[in-house]
């Protein structure tokens, strides 16, 4: 080989490696870029809550103004009442809450804005609401929440390389397209890793029909890879060994920590019944089909009673004539007289004591916290994985809440030697015989 030749061929070889150092750095720096706003876009769906709010009262607020307020209002737009964004600007919160609990009573009491609304709305009458002021409080953060985030994004439907069509919302980068953009950066990475080692190769058999080559060089350019030497080789042996060890460790682990978790159960029933339909489109209140959850340790499972109670009514109402197969097994249970035998999807060991009146009405938990978003389930499944240590994490965070007045006096001694809010720990929460006696 040449001098001009051995010069060629080592610029050659700095030069790809140069090259390929740059535009590794340069992919890597993209890549991890916008990863992390992948990331934060999946942070921002996730968040529900705007800054500078009561979270919880706002959990709250929304979960009474979807089960009581929203067959007749909206916040951003007019449905059978009037749309509720910026209320608050429009109305003092002592004029909402008198008009929430008795709107007849402020409509005869000569009120100028509440008569105005009154004959705005063909004198339709707003059912009372006997709330406590901390839960139309909660209402009202929710209102006051909504109306800072504003009106709903337009969602437009977008087809993927399948055909399928997905709801995106309009203007909004989507965590989807993000995702995909980061997979073409990978595939090209994988090409330009392709042309380069094409490149080498094509080098590699130039140099090696050359026959003025030194010893040194024919090393340089006829060494081999020898892919069983390699894999016998200790380093080898030790690294596999221990990448082995450790996945069958945590995989062992992982599974003992999973012992008797059952999140995400979702038995079949023997009543195909729909959550969605009957507490998301009919806002059905949880605790009238529940009947327990606010008396009771149990939330009950409703009798065949409770759903006669809307489908016999339905029938008269429709004049329909022929039922449906699932809505035939209700009818055929009410005559036979026997129960309808659900299938239990939530269930906690004998060992442990839960009380669903304690914390539905003194702790003020709503059922979303632990049941998830039920009423947007077709088939009900075990949204938490209801452990130990999920139900002590949450006692560790939950403020208790003085609204119900259980607590004042407690929270008050409390605040006077301490300047952090009292929690659920701070109350005996995290004492075994809370739950195991």
């Amino acid at each position: 080989m040449t001098l001009k030749q051995k010069l060629l061929y080592k610029e050659s070889s700095m030069s790809i490696k140069l090259n390929f150092r740059r535009f590794f750095l340069a992919f890597t720096s993209i890549f991890f870029i916008l990863l992390l706003f992948n990331v934060q876009l999946y942070a921002q769906e996730a968040s529900a809550t705007t800054s500078g709010l009561n979270a919880e009262m706002v959990s709250a607020g929304a979960v009474l103004f979807k089960n009581n307020c929203q067959v007749c209002h909206e916040i951003h737009e007019q449905k059978v009442g009037p749309e509720l964004a910026d209320v608050t600007s429009r109305r003092s919160n002592d004029w909402i809450k008198a008009f929430i609990k008795n709107s007849q009573k402020v409509i005869q009491g000569g009120d100028e804005y509440a008569v105005a609304l009154y004959n705005k709305f063909n004198q339709t009458q707003m059912t009372s609401f006997d709330f406590s002021d901390g839960e139309i409080n909660s209402i009202i953060e929710y209102i006051k929440d909504e109306t800072i985030k504003g009106p709903p994004v337009k969602e437009v439907a977008v087809a993927d390389s399948t055909g399928t069509q997905s709801a995106v919302q309009e203007g909004v980068l989507s965590t989807k397209v993000i995702t995909i953009f980061l997979i073409i950066l990978l595939v090209i990475l994988v090409l330009i890793l392709v042309v380069l080692f094409v490149l080498v190769s094509v080098l590699t058999k130039y140099l090696k029909q050359k026959t003025q080559l030194s010893e040194e060089d024919s090393e340089v350019v006829f060494q081999t890879f020898n892919i069983g030497q390699f894999i016998r080789s200790p380093g080898f042996i030790w690294v596999m060994t221990f990448v082995f060890t450790a996945i069958v460790l945590k995989t062992v682990i992982d599974g003992l920590f999973t012992v008797g978790v059952q999140q995400g159960y979702a038995p079949t029933q023997p009543i195909a019944f729909s959550h969605k339909v009957h507490a998301g489109d009919f806002k059905i209140d949880c605790n009238y089909c529940h009947t327990g959850v606010r008396t009771s340790k149990n939330a009950n499972i409703p009798s065949v009673n409770i759903c006669m109670n809307c489908h016999s009514s339905i029938v008269k109402i429709t004049g329909a004539t022929e039922l449906s197969t699932e809505i035939q097994k209700i009818y055929d249970a009410k005559t036979n007289n026997t129960p309808i035998e659900w299938v239990r999807v939530h269930n906690l060991p004998d060992l442990a004591y839960f009380n669903h009146a304690q914390h539905y009405n003194v702790g003020g938990i709503t059922c979303q916290t632990c049941h998830g978003l039920v009423e947007e389930m077709e088939v009900v499944r075990q949204f938490s994985n209801l452990t130990m240590g999920w139900c002590i994490d949450c006692h560790r965070k939950t403020e208790i809440k003085v609204d119900n007045g259980y607590y004042e006096k407690l929270v008050e001694l409390h605040n006077i030697s301490s300047k952090d809010p009292m929690m659920v720990k701070d109350i005996g929460g995290l004492e075994c015989a809370k739950c195991h006696y």
